[in-house]
């Protein structure tokens, strides 16, 4: 009995690791190993019959076609590499070896996968990449987008997101958001059951597979518009616990992420969050700087700043301004005898009543102790300070009533105008400070004779 040579070859080719194919002039599959079940996850019988450029990665079609043009032409191809959408939604990395037969007018070519290979390499330089954009970034969005862009080299995120979560408020808000579908929403209260809460809550990533996503969303009963096919989310992570999340996702024909695309948005989340967490640090020292911690109204060096700028508009004829010196009577006597914490509150309150004598435009600074100055600018007439001071005054006459205690206190305050009083800030300082003085000795002359 004759045995069939085109048995025992296609018995061979079977039994090779890497897949060989034969395409006909028109790129449709009339052969396939059994190996392409292996890489594309298709068996032979489902091959065949399909045109090869709709297994391929949009992306890739341009650069194959013109590389099919040279091995129609006579030129074997050795080396090529393209990218194809494996039957699970992954994407493979495949290379190619490629002819032209012209006797049967068929592209034969042997694919190997060097999915693992291009996947390791591809990390290595991203994984550089993003700890160099970290490191150097000064601007969270930029930051965003430079990730978006890396990740975007290792695998399909045309839809991916920053999303931060404020633990005081309950409130998600969207630095970052790129979506086919999803405009970027209005920051909204974290809803019990959704993928976001479950992440924040747990600390845990998410990942969410077409067979998952289905039983998912009914429990949910909550639409965001068009449902996504695969979902993956990991926590971002502070030393305070998740402070957000960073999300992919992939819509009906798209991609299925993996655990492998989780080890490295995991990887991700950790470089923005440390990012997010520096510029938080920076922002709050920057703030303290400029800001009395006590209060939160500006320090003196930052009253100084505004004052500097409020000078160099007044000379040059664009606005005018004048500074208020206020000084709480009896405050020691407070401290002294009620406790520093009943003082603290008491500076707390007083803020606040000052602020409420102002416009938005005008500086009330803590400058220290119990020491303010109130920064007025566009008055265009002397009596405008002398109505804010008045104003404060009459803002002192409700009691402070602080932990039980009922106090009335009164407040000192000096006036100075530019110029009259002064050509710099120095000497309309040094003018209001001295003009609180005299108010304040009046108003002990004025309690003794009572």
């Amino acid at each position: 009995m004759e045995s069939n040579p085109h048995a025992a070859l296609t018995s061979f080719i079977d039994l090779m690791m890497d897949a060989v194919f034969a395409v006909d002039a028109h790129a449709n599959i009339v052969f396939a190993s059994a190996s392409c079940e292996r890489i594309f996850g298709y068996t032979p019988k489902e091959m065949v019959g399909k045109n090869m450029f709709d297994l391929m990665l949009p992306e890739d079609r341009e650069i194959t076609r013109n590389s099919v043009v040279g091995v129609m032409s006579g030129h074997p191809q050795f080396h090529f590499e393209n990218r194809y959408v494996h039957k699970n939604g992954q994407v493979v990395n495949i290379m190619w070896s490629a002819r032209w037969s012209p006797a049967d007018q068929l592209r034969i070519g042997v694919a190997r996968d060097i999915t693992e290979r291009k996947r390791s390499e591809s990390l290595q330089s991203a994984l550089y990449s993003i700890s160099e954009a970290a490191h150097t970034a000064e601007d969270l969005l930029k930051l965003f987008q430079r990730i978006h862009e890396i990740v975007g080299t290792l695998l399909p995120v045309d839809n991916f997101s920053v999303t931060l979560y404020d633990n005081e408020t309950g409130q998600l808000s969207f630095p970052y958001h790129v979506d086919e579908f999803l405009q970027t929403p209005d920051p909204f209260a974290l809803i019990p059951g959704t993928f976001y809460a479950e992440i924040i809550h747990t600390g845990l990533p998410l990942l969410l597979t077409p067979e998952t996503m289905v039983a998912r969303l009914q429990e949910l009963r909550i639409s965001f518009g068009m449902n996504p096919f695969s979902w993956l989310g990991v926590p971002l992570k502070s030393h305070k616990g998740t402070i957000g999340v960073l999300m992919v996702k992939s819509y009906p024909g798209g991609v299925c992420y993996n655990e492998q695309d989780q080890e490295l948005l995991q990887f991700v989340s950790t470089q923005i969050a440390t990012v997010i967490e520096r510029q938080k640090m920076q922002a709050r020292l920057q703030y303290m700087a400029k800001y009395d911690p006590l209060t939160d109204l500006p320090n003196r060096g930052f009253l100084h700043d505004r004052l500097k700028d409020a000078l160099s508009a007044a000379r040059q004829g664009k606005d005018q301004l004048s500074l208020l010196y206020i000084d709480l009577d009896k405050f020691k006597q407070v401290n002294d005898t009620l406790g520093h914490g009943i003082g603290d509150l008491l500076l707390q309150e007083t803020a606040s009543r000052l602020r409420l004598c102002v416009s938005e435009s005008d500086t009330v600074a803590r400058v220290g102790g119990d020491e303010f100055v109130i920064l007025l600018q566009g008055a265009s007439l002397p009596e405008h300070a002398a109505q804010v001071s008045e104003k404060i005054r009459n803002a002192f006459n409700p009691h402070f009533t602080l932990e039980g205690h009922r106090l009335n206190i009164a407040a000192s305050i000096g006036i100075a105008l530019y110029p009259e009083h002064g050509n710099d800030a120095r000497q309309l300082l040094e003018y209001a400070d001295r003009a609180m003085y005299l108010a304040k000795n009046g108003n002990a002359q004025g309690r003794n004779n009572d």
